[in-house]
């Protein structure tokens, strides 16, 4: 990849994204920072990259996300000098596999790392968080190992790339709920023998936004949000005797971004967090996380910074572009994920650098 950058022309590079989670904030920094930008989408999804003209110069539409494998689909993007910038529907619609041997396009990031995101193999979040010294919750193996509030975490049995959630405070308490779950179809018993079963920490929820550059070896706190949850956001603000009459099936799945700040005593440790977390990716993998990546984190009474999920790609966060504090203490604007992306390609072309930002 490092050799096929070498070979573009500097002058005519295109910042291509799959049209979906967060080709938006991706293409609208690329567009601010004068790439030509391309939305590779699915039939029938499109719209939203037809409707911002401003931002995207380009769209390519395929019968199926999955169809960007087709080396004539890559080819094309090869000859618009394509570089393409991962996020998380690459990974849900394309298996890891294909992505790391057979998508022959430079990714703007570490490729090697995507796979994280599953919590499974060798090499994953919960090991590199070890690893870096980050607190993490107490996993057990199994329901019957729990104390306290737990929390179970099992892929949904019909909508693949969604997670179902819910709590136990027992064995007892985990055989009820999961029957349940599974007499409604909301997840297999085969899917729940692969679940995560891990400690429930209490606290205030933070999705730290950082960007990691290899060309100054830099961590920078891009900026901080809340997810909105549905049904989970609105459910807890009614009162405690509607929330046990109408009992609904908590789902927790996300649907927007709200902006946060965190108080200022406190950043020291979510920079040092974020810079060990970096520094750890580079000895395991021999490069850091390149680019953009996002621990999501509580915060608890005691002031302990707890990671429960790691975002090894563009975390999805397009509200920090225009309400993070954090990125204008850097460059005297508001810098969001997409166009801090955009700069760092800039800066890679102008110091001949692009192959050490692309896998």
């Amino acid at each position: 990849m490092g050799k096929l950058v070498h070979s573009y022309d500097p002058n005519e590079i295109t910042i291509c994204a799959l049209g979906s989670h967060s080709a938006l904030d991706i293409l609208d920094g690329a567009k601010d920072e004068g790439f030509h930008t391309l939305a590779v989408c699915q039939k029938g999804r499109e719209r939203p990259y037809k409707a911002f003209k401003r931002i995207i110069d380009e769209v390519i539409l395929l019968d199926e996300f999955p169809a960007i494998m087709e080396r004539r689909i890559q080819n094309m993007l090869i000859k618009k000098n394509g570089i393409f910038v991962p996020h998380r529907s690459l990974t849900a619609y394309i298996d890891y596999e294909s992505i790391e041997n057979a998508f022959m396009l430079p990714l703007f990031g570490n490729r090697g790392l995507l796979r994280i995101e599953e919590r499974t193999g060798a090499k994953n979040q919960y090991d590199l968080l070890k690893k870096a010294g980050i607190r993490i919750p107490q996993r057990f193996a199994t329901a019957r190992d729990v104390e306290g509030l737990a929390i179970v975490k099992v892929q949904e049995a019909k909508r693949k790339l969604e997670r179902a959630f819910f709590t136990i405070s027992s064995y007892r308490d985990y055989l009820e709920k999961s029957r349940k779950m599974v007499e409604q179809g909301i997840v297999s018993h085969t899917d729940l023998g692969s679940a995560v079963i891990e400690e429930f920490v209490l606290g205030t929820y933070f999705n730290f936004n950082f960007f990691f550059s290899p060309l100054t070896e830099d961590v920078e706190l891009l900026g901080i949000d809340r997810r909105l949850q549905t049904n989970l956001n609105d459910f807890v603000s009614l009162p405690a005797r509607e929330q046990l009459e109408m009992q609904p099936r908590i789902q927790n799945i996300e649907i927007g971004h709200t902006p946060a700040t965190i108080r200022e005593s406190m950043l020291q440790k979510v920079l040092e967090m974020g810079e060990r977390f970096a520094r750890t990716v580079k000895r395991e993998y021999g490069v850091g996380p390149i680019g953009p990546f996002a621990l999501q984190s509580s915060v608890t009474v005691d002031l302990e910074i707890v990671v429960f999920d790691v975002s090894p790609r563009v975390p999805g966060s397009p509200i920090i572009a225009t309400t993070s504090p954090y990125s204008k203490y850097y460059y005297g604007k508001v810098v969001g994920t997409g166009r801090r992306i955009a700069m760092e390609v800039r800066r890679g072309i102008e110091e001949n650098r692009l192959s050490d930002l692309v896998t």
